[in-house]
């Protein structure tokens, strides 16, 4: 039997803005610039969290 690929769990514009540790606006931000992947789904968004962390990694800086 073959293995069922993992589903995609989709966070609010709110959810994000919380595990980011920003506000909202930010993250709408991000969305309309096209830093944050979303999908409209009627008058709000929706955000796959791998997008979420892939945005995160991309933007790892080393400090020190």
């Amino acid at each position: 039997m073959a293995q069922q690929p993992a589903r995609a769990r989709f966070l609010t514009v709110a959810e994000v803005a919380d595990l980011m540790r920003v506000s909202t606006m930010t993250v709408y931000r991000l969305i309309k610039a096209g830093d944050l992947r979303a999908v409209r789904v009627g008058k709000s968004y929706r955000i796959r969290e791998d997008d979420v962390d892939a945005y995160l990694s991309g933007r790892y800086t080393e400090a020190g």
